[in-house]
């Protein structure tokens, strides 16, 4: 199937006079003058969002293959794999953008594939030196361990993909039908040949949900307080984040003195739906008052407290992105994205309108909204009071199977059964079925770490748990699905884990000889007491009969013996802690 080229000649027709727009062969092509060097991206709708965790970073090693041909160059050039798009980009003079162009589509039609595996390393090293964000574990928590969660994984993918696999990839996700081409021309330059495989222009992943209540919290590091929502693409939410962020940094900075940073931001996530994301960073001490400060903000701005001087500021800020020199040129990298994910295209004309158009209740409503769907980033104590719902820590349900116990804890039992394995812990199971498992990695030593679509994982280690056999692994092995398994390499052996260790009969000489103290001396102040207590009982039988009874001399042996049963109680806990 092909991309209906006629819809995309309608969606772009708001756009004439400011943006030309034709094909090259067969991709949707934008250009519009800027004066100096051609900057040009060449767009396609495939991310990481559109991988499994198994084969994470596919898209990313068919970005670092098609541009390894270029090598060391002057030209300034680059690509980005993002969750829904990859970009190819280059800035230069005609001959140049030419020439990278045509490299790019070059190397997608015949990948060297001969260094798959050397661009792999690359990635992982690239990997290693990558801060992910005081809020990069929010989408694994709000959308599991797929589509839109994967960007809070490490790229699995880039330990056991085949070549085969990532050339059949490239064939149907980088074709000419799931791509866009825009350049700051006033033409398309002559010599490109930009030929690629005919395909189908993807629609953007459907979006997975591992929360089953919002608003939701989750436990973060300190110093950082991050809030996200899913909203519907608008303009008003747009509006709402930078009003969002102006009052915070007001209210958390200005006025409270608890942060440096506080701040929003409205990034597109997929065609009709963005991400609003909040952010303040605080001192230890301060946290608790940060997190307050955070919610009152919020829930200020969800009751609709909000000041027409806020919305104004926020619009002409909005505007001024029109008082842009050469907008058309400026603005073709956001109506190429718009165009290859499905948005809507809105002309300047028809975006103004819709600024000014903005009420502070459409703001109101939008607070609402993102209440509704947030999750909370915490740290320190929870959220609850505050009305938010702390996200599952723990399955639903364990399930049954052969049980192993753990050689660490005795209040943790590994479970294999025929349906996927859970993890029984004090507090609650973790529980990965076979059949919603997002991935595997298995080692040769036969450890295995299996990941549900949910986000949970249970790790099997043969060394820490009675009983797991290479029967009960191989079990494991045939019952995961083939796509979901993903083979790492040997470890060293100081990094197989190992129980606890134990004490040694040298070691536990000086604990040995400690023990028999404390039982020698139990068993002393035990034979005491029970002598003297027996006494006590004799008197008090002789006093009972006589005829006047002196009951003073009984209250007082029983009270000598209240002190000796109290040692000989206290010497029994303490020997049996010192047992273990």
């Amino acid at each position: 199937m092909t991309t209906d080229l006629n819809n995309d000649q309608s969606a772009l027709a708001a756009l004439d006079g400011l943006i030309s727009h034709t094909t090259t062969q067969g991709i949707p092509t934008l250009y519009a003058p800027r004066p100096g060097e051609i900057t040009a991206g060449l767009f396609f709708r495939v991310g990481r969002a559109d991988e499994t965790l198994a084969t994470a970073g596919i898209t990313h090693l068919v970005e670092h293959l098609a541009l390894h041909r270029l090598g060391l160059s002057d030209l300034h050039y680059n690509g980005a794999t993002a969750n829904t798009y990859t970009l190819f980009h280059v800035t230069g003079s005609e001959d140049e953008v030419v020439a990278y162009l045509n490299s790019v589509c070059a190397a997608l039609r015949d990948l060297p594939l001969a260094r798959l595996e050397t661009e792999r390393e690359i990635l992982r090293t690239e990997a290693a030196g990558r801060n992910g964000g005081p809020g990069s574990q929010l989408p694994l928590w709000r959308y599991g361990a797929q589509s839109y969660g994967l960007t809070s994984y490490n790229e699995l993918g880039t330990w056991s993909l085949t070549a085969d696999q990532v050339r059949h990839w490239a064939e149907t996700r980088f074709t000419r039908d799931n791509a866009v081409l825009w350049l700051t021309s006033d033409h398309v330059p002559p010599g490109l040949d930009l030929t690629l495989p005919t395909g189908t222009r993807y629609p953007t992943p459907t979006a997975t949900s591992a929360l089953p209540a919002t608003p939701a919290y989750i436990h973060g590091d300190d110093g950082h307080v991050v809030f996200n929502a899913v909203l519907p693409r608008s303009t008003a939410a747009a509006v709402f984040a930078d009003v969002l962020g102006r009052a915070l940094f007001q209210d958390l900075r200005q006025e409270g003195g608890y942060s440096y940073s506080a701040e929003a931001d409205y990034t597109p996530r997929d065609a009709d739906h963005a991400t609003l994301t909040a952010y303040a960073d605080a001192l230890p001490k301060k946290q608790d008052a940060v997190v307050g400060g955070f919610i009152d903000t919020l829930a200020r701005l969800r009751a609709g407290r909000i000041e027409q001087s806020e919305l104004d500021s926020a619009r002409t800020k909005i505007l001024k992105m029109y008082d842009t020199p050469d907008l058309g040129a400026a603005s073709l990298p956001s109506y190429a994205l718009s165009l290859l994910l499905g948005h809507r295209i809105l002309s300047p004309e028809q975006h103004r309108a819709e600024l000014n158009a903005v009420t502070v209740a459409d703001l109101r409503d939008v607070a609402r909204e993102a209440w509704s769907d947030g999750l909370l980033q915490v740290p320190g104590r929870g959220a609850d009071w505050a009305g938010f719902t702390l996200a599952p820590q723990y399955s639903q349900s364990a399930l049954t199977g052969t049980r192993h116990q753990s050689l660490e804890d005795d209040r943790v039992t590994l479970t294999i059964g025929t349906e996927g394995v859970s993890l029984t812990t004090p507090r609650g199971p973790v529980t990965v079925r076979y059949d919603s498992c997002a991935a595997m990695t298995t080692r040769p030593d036969g450890a295995r770490s299996l990941t549900g679509r949910d986000g949970f994982c249970v790790s099997i280690e043969p060394t820490l748990y009675r009983g797991v056999t290479p029967e009960r692994i191989a079990a494991v092995d045939a019952s995961v699905p083939p796509s979901a398994v993903v083979h790492m390499p040997a470890r060293d052996p100081e990094q197989i884990p190992q129980p606890r260790k134990r004490q040694t009969s040298v070691e536990a000489g000086g604990s040995t000889r400690s023990t028999w103290a404390w039982t020698l001396a139990l068993w002393a102040i035990g034979l005491l007491a029970a002598i003297w207590g027996l006494l006590c009982a004799v008197i008090t039988a002789d006093e009972s009969g006589a005829a006047n009874p002196e009951w003073d001399a009984v209250i007082g042996v029983w009270v000598m013996e209240l002190p000796l049963l109290l040692v000989t109680w206290k010497l029994h806990r303490a020997r049996k802690r010192r047992r273990g």
